[in-house]
């Protein structure tokens, strides 16, 4: 990809420049550590960042911090209510863009005071094609242990024990930090062949489906033992229940049934050899786990006759994939998951119907238990719940949902008993009734205890008429519900060749509406501070999308580490953004809006003004045209304002214009297409 002049500024100003930098953020003169670029951040040395945290947190505090036996309080401790995550501007990282963990702090040191949440894309051991969002234990992925840390601090000599420590450095810095929660595993996970019982399985042969009773669990079951017994435990001299019901029984526990099927955590390779073998042995027999579903009618299966549908691995194995048999416009089958099972079917699901109103409590207590573990061990502040827009009763949202509405709600609720301020952020699009979901989105989040939701601005055109739109409606949602939507800037899973159209005009208008628009949390991925304007898709190797999963063939397949864009122009604009953000967001943190020009739904005016609902300080005004120049017009201002001072433009750095009060209003001169500008009130 080319490179733009700024951008080699940049590199050279941070040569000639970094150390003085640096020396700011330590002695905490700034927030954040001004002209470093995401990318060269993480090829900090891993001692500096040490010696500059030092600086800046106290030896004390780093030295706890870097204790993975120490927890390190959290900035929101003393919460007593979610309410914070409402209000918050969180940042998405996929840790496999930046390699480690450890890098996570690293990148931490480019985002500002106002940026002061963190989601931590899933960070455990993945299954096919290696996605992150196919989970295939509960044990963290090796793939993000650094070597510098350990080097560094040789204490840290596992990857949980670097976590731990990264999660008490972000929170050192004021940082809070989020997991995902995810409803599904891969679908030969660890977790689904310990406890076959709490997932649901089919018996294929070629394209037909032979059997998806409702207890096949019990013939799995049956062959897993089968295939233990020719195969010896892992465990080598662990004495293990001979008796089906002992294996799989509470009282032997996951834990020894993992141990005996695939050995220690420790034994990587060894657990990876083990499950192979076991799938293949279950493979030959037909048996496969139910893969999850999308959208209605989420239920009835078959298998895909389709030439293209059928994919033959590198054993030989011949896999089909499966669809929806009266598919709807957004129905979906995900071959690699399996969804845990957290119901009971209807007439032993002949009919692929749920029976809701029979929950398989164990299965609840399970789901909720290991996330509440996660949460403790690693003190972690929030969830983000995956595919939280699922709702499958086809009658829609219950009038009155009990404590198995739903499962990512009884998670929050669950961990909420220890930590009253733990957090839930929805993976919901906010679509149309019955298009994502059955019933109403927002009554779906908002039964499901759900405090934020992400929305979808992000997969439209800023300034369309479906943007001005959705935005209206969001604004409309937060001020009536009680679930809050984002100003959602770019996102991990659009930051992919096909939403390119999203990003070529309005990225410092994304992020300047984000960090000051008080009635709506933020949320931006990693990746796009210096994201380039593709014209033409980029190679692969330039969105973090394709980094979720790890495919070495075919489309999608990535080769190498992820490029950062090389975008100078944005950097410089969102730099400057988040420099404004350093000087004013104390001002207005947690404050209401007052609209004096809210986003016009029409889409025909592409002018928003806004200031604070009390004691107004400060005026933000944003042009979302793509080519129009806004020309000088009047806009209202607050009463008892008599001038509004220009501190700030996206497109003038050296911005500076007096505008006097006039009737209450003021004439503002032209404003640039994807112009944004600040202004204080006196």
């Amino acid at each position: 990809m080319p490179t733009d002049q700024t951008y080699s500024n940049f590199q050279s100003a941070w040569i000639a420049n970094g150390a003085t930098q640096l020396r700011a953020y330590a002695q905490q003169q700034t927030s954040f550590v001004h002209g470093l670029l995401p990318e060269q951040a993480v090829q900090l040395s891993g001692q500096k960042v040490l010696e500059t945290l030092a600086q800046r947190l106290g030896v004390n505090a780093l030295t706890t911090a870097l204790n993975a036996s120490a927890t390190f309080p959290s900035p929101i401790a003393d919460k007593t209510e979610p309410d914070w995550i409402r209000n918050v501007n969180m940042v998405g990282i996929n840790v496999r863009t930046i390699q480690s963990f450890w890098n996570v702090v690293k990148y931490a040191l480019t985002l500002p005071a106002s940026q002061s949440s963190i989601h931590l894309l899933p960070m455990w051991e993945p299954g096919v094609v290696s996605s992150l969002y196919g989970m295939a234990s509960w044990n963290i992925n090796p793939e993000f242990f650094s070597q510098e840390l350990y080097h560094l601090v040789p204490q840290l000599n596992t990857v949980e024990k670097q976590l731990k420590v990264v999660i008490n450095l972000l929170h050192a810095m004021g940082k809070t930090v989020g997991m995902d929660v995810i409803p599904h595993a891969d679908r030969y996970a660890e977790m689904v062949l310990a406890q076959p019982h709490y997932f649901e399985w089919l018996q294929r042969k070629d394209d037909k489906i032979l059997d998806h009773s409702a207890n096949l669990h019990e013939k799995i079951q049956g062959a897993i033992m089968s295939w233990l017994i020719r195969n010896g435990s892992a465990d080598f001299g662990k004495p293990y229940p001979q008796e089906i019901t002992e294996f799989y029984g509470e009282e032997y526990g996951e834990e020894a049934r993992l141990c005996t099927l695939f050995g220690q955590p420790d034994q990587y390779q060894q657990r990876q050899d083990r499950r192979a073998s076991l799938v293949d042995w279950l493979y030959r027999l037909g048996y496969e786990p139910v893969p999850a579903t999308m959208a209605p009618p989420y239920r009835g299966l078959e298998v895909d006759p389709d030439p293209a549908a059928r994919v033959v691995d590198h054993a030989g194995r011949e896999w089909r994939d499966y669809r929806i048999t009266q598919p709807e416009k957004m129905s979906r089958v995900f071959g690699p998951l399996s969804r845990f099972k957290f119901y009971e079917r209807l007439n032993n699901n002949r009919d692929w119907a749920i029976d809701f109103t029979q929950p398989r409590k164990s299965v609840w207590e399970y789901f909720c238990q290991h996330y509440a573990n996660i949460q403790a061990a690693y003190n972690l502040d929030f969830m983000r719940g995956d595919m939280s827009h699922v709702q499958m009763r086809p009658e829609g949202v219950p009038t009155t949902p009990d404590a198995f509405y739903d499962p990512l709600g009884a998670v929050k609720e669950y961990i909420g008993k220890q930590v009253p301020y733990f957090g839930y952020f929805a993976e919901s699009f906010l679509a149309p009734p019955n298009v994502m979901a059955y019933g109403d989105e927002v009554a779906h989040l908002e039964a499901s205890k759900a405090d934020t939701t992400l929305g979808d601005l992000q997969s439209m055109v800023v300034g369309s008429p479906e943007f001005m739109d959705n935005f209206h409606r969001y604004l409309s949602i937060a001020q009536e519900h009680e679930v809050v939507p984002n100003f959602t800037i770019m996102t991990g899973d659009k930051d992919d060749p096909r939403f390119d159209l999203f990003y070529r005009h309005g990225n410092a208008a994304r992020l300047f509406i984000g960090l000051f628009l008080p009635a709506l949390p933020s949320y931006q991925g990693l990746g796009f501070e210096q994201r380039d304007i593709h014209h033409e898709p980029a190679p692969n190797e330039h969105y973090t999308k394709l980094y979720v999963f790890h495919l070495d063939e075919g489309p999608k397949a990535t080769s190498g580490p992820y490029q950062w864009g090389k975008n100078g122009e944005l950097f410089d604009q969102l730099s400057r953004i988040r420099a404004l953000s350093e000087q004013i967001y104390p001002t207005i943190e947690g404050t209401g809006t007052q609209w004096l020009k809210a986003p016009d739904p029409s889409g025909k005016d592409l002018l928003i003004a806004w200031t604070q609902q009390d004691r107004p300080t400060h005026l933000f005004i944003v042009n979302l045209a793509e080519e129009q120049v806004v020309k000088p017009r009047t806009v209202t201002i607050p009463e008892g304002t008599k001038q509004a001072l220009g501190i700030f433009s996206s497109q003038t750095p050296s911005f500076h214009e007096n505008a006097l009060a006039n009737a209450g209003e003021i004439i503002l001169m032209n404003l640039q297409a994807g112009e944004c500008r600040c202004y204080e009130l006196k």
